[in-house]
């Protein structure tokens, strides 16, 4: 599969957020400031990216050969918690306000089945090292620009006066949904016509 198609297929058409409805949690729990949220996104890309690409290294080199490719899900969860463990050092070392921030919810990239969804979508689709990162890389990305435009809505309603039980949680939760409906408008034949090519 071409790579801009990956790419613009996991930034918009299949964003795991409003798309595959994926990483809902940290969505949620982290979109309330900017910072967080950029921090999140950021620590996701690199954490969807590499382990996207380990993944695929790993069935391809170890489980296929061996014929166990049923233990997929349990080891891409190992090499995922492997990862995040390491972005959680090096955030907690180069960032300590980022890290507190962000708190719970970095750890739980572990779960973020957004995460593990790319790794075995990568497989599933017998994408190659360099599709498999790319398709990680751009879904990281479609998180990313979900995580921001939802922060910048919910510092926006925090002025509206909102009925007090829509407050919180509820009209975030309204707002995703209408969020997914205007990325309905990207499908996969926008993406044809924006590259007849391809």
């Amino acid at each position: 599969m071409n790579l801009i198609v990956i790419f613009f297929s996991f930034v918009l058409v299949n964003n795991f957020i409003l798309s595959k409805f994926m990483g809902l949690c940290p969505f949620i729990g982290v979109s309330q400031n900017r910072e967080s949220a950029v921090g999140m996104g950021f620590a996701v890309i690199f954490v969807m990216s590499i382990s996207s690409l380990l993944t695929w290294a790993v069935y391809h080199a170890i489980l296929a050969p061996l014929g166990i490719e049923f233990l997929k899900t349990i080891v891409f969860i190992l090499v995922i918690a492997s990862l995040v463990q390491l972005v959680e050092l090096v955030i907690r070392k180069l960032s300590p306000a980022l890290y507190k921030a962000l708190g719970i919810y970095l750890p739980l990239i572990t779960t973020n089945c957004a995460v593990l969804g790319i790794a075995i979508i990568s497989v599933d689709e017998n994408f190659g090292p360099l599709e498999s990162f790319v398709a990680g890389m751009s879904g990281g990305i479609g998180f990313l620009m979900v995580l921001v435009i939802m922060s910048f809505l919910r510092q926006k309603l925090l002025l509206e006066k909102v009925p007090a039980p829509f407050r919180g949680v509820p009209i975030a939760f309204i707002t995703a949904g209408a969020m997914a409906l205007a990325f309905m408008a990207f499908n996969s034949s926008m993406i044809s016509n924006l590259f007849p090519g391809v």
